[in-house]
């Protein structure tokens, strides 16, 4: 199986959603950057962000549900 590629950490600094402006998250087994806000996952492919909303899949609502630590 191919290593997945690296995104360059200045360029992750930079990058926003498209749609929100809103910073976005680096999913690295995913090979996605996550727009929390937007609900919206935008693939990375050959190491290259697709930064179009048309290309962006929707987060399930596992993804985008609150993590809360187990009850005692």
């Amino acid at each position: 199986m191919e290593e997945p590629s690296e995104i360059d950490p200045k360029l992750l600094e930079i990058l926003v959603c498209p749609l929100t402006k809103a910073p976005l998250r680096y999913d690295r087994a995913a090979q996605e950057l996550i727009s929390e806000e937007a609900g919206l996952a935008y693939p990375i492919r050959d190491g290259i962000p697709i930064m179009l909303v048309d290309e962006a899949r929707p987060l399930s609502e596992d993804e985008t549900a609150p993590k809360r630590p187990p009850p005692p």
